[in-house]
Formats: C-alpha cells, structure tokens, sequence
C-alpha cells in the first residue's frame, strides 16, 4: 500500500486487469463460422475503421453489426454477432472485486476501458449471473467508457477527460492497464501508471491492503 500513499484516485482498465478475456478465443470461434476464404480477414478484424468507429461511438450497436456481416460477408443474426462478439469475455474473479472493495475504503476506485456497448452489456449479465450485481456502478466510484466518451486510448485527450471529471491531476492518480501503449499514454499526461503483465500484479502492488 505504501505505493499508493500519496494517491487519491485508482483507475484501472477493464479487460485482463477487472475482467478476464481472451481475444483469440474470439477469433478461433469466427474462424469456425468462416469458409478459409474469410479466415484471412479475422486477423484484421479488430483493426477496422468500423471496430474502432464503434469503440469510440461514432456508430451505434446496430450499425455495427451490419458492418461486421458485410465484413464477413455473412447473414448472422444480430444475436449471433453479439454471441461471436462477446466470447472473448470470461470471467470477473471474485477476489478482485474484494480488492476493489477493500481500497474503495481509503481511494477513490474507477474505471477506464476502450469498449462498447454490446460488450458492456455482455459484462453486466456476468456481474448479475455470477455477482448479483446490476452493473459496474455499484462496485466503482466513477466509470469512464470509451464509446460514451467518444475517445479512446491511448490517445491524451481520454486522459486529460478524465483528469478533468476526477477534478484532480494527474500525480494524485494511479492507472493500471494491460497495454503498454495505454500506460504510456497515460503516463504521457502525468498521470502514474502500472503495466498489468498478470493476474497477481494488482494484489502484489497493493500487498496485504
């Protein structure tokens, strides 16, 4: 805890650090869908202007899965598409939860993701079938979606966003993230940051809290 003693703010990414995911999971589940024709189009499947349109909310959940029909050039079901969408979220291992709960007592605790809609509601059913919590509200003091902000890291402006919503600066701000481009970014505004490399780092960093 000594690391965080001059802290007033806790930020830290969702996926691989709050929740667990596996993105070639995914993509091994669309490449089954795909005739090898297509398969060479899942390796850029994350890197698309419309994957990243949809990340940041310049289009809407519907609009993004007609963009990824005609990508695949594929009659999917929008269910199917969230199905395919979501299978890289797994779990959110209660004992992270704890911990979020127990340095909510001296912190202020929140969140800051590059994510969607369709994958936002895809974790709140996880808090709700495995938690019994409705949402990331109840757990976090502040939550700070991409989509919704209409920004994304590793870009200074989501930073600097946030910065100014917390009302603080960055010195007083801890920022955990699994990429190291969105460390640095963040890094890059003052703010101090931590590359989650593994499941233990966050409970190493913080010691017996």
């Amino acid at each position: 805890m000594k690391n965080a003693s001059d802290a007033d703010f806790l930020i830290f990414d969702l996926g691989n650090v709050i929740i667990d995911i596996d993105y070639q999971r995914a993509m091994q589940l669309i490449t089954r869908e795909l005739s090898p024709g297509y398969h060479e189009r899942v390796n850029s499947f994350y890197l698309t202007d419309f994957h990243k349109e949809y990340e940041v909310g310049k289009i809407d959940s519907p609009t993004f899965r007609q963009e990824v029909r005609d990508y695949f050039q594929q009659d999917w079901s929008d269910e199917k598409v969230d199905l395919l969408w979501n299978n890289l979220l797994l779990k959110i291992p209660e004992k992270r939860l704890k911990l979020i709960s127990e340095l909510r007592k001296k912190f202020q605790v929140g969140v800051l993701s590059n994510t969607n809609a369709i994958h936002i509601q895809a974790v709140n059913q996880i808090l709700h079938d495995d938690h019994g919590l409705e949402s990331l509200d109840p757990i976090f003091d502040w939550v700070f979606f991409s989509h919704e902000m209409g920004l994304a890291k590793p870009h200074p402006e989501i930073y600097e966003k946030m910065l100014l919503e917390l009302g603080t600066s960055g010195d007083r701000v801890i920022f955990f993230d699994d990429l190291l481009a969105n460390v640095e970014g963040a890094k890059a505004v003052g703010i101090r940051a931590v590359h989650v490399t593994g499941p233990e780092v966050i409970f190493d960093f913080f010691g017996n809290v």
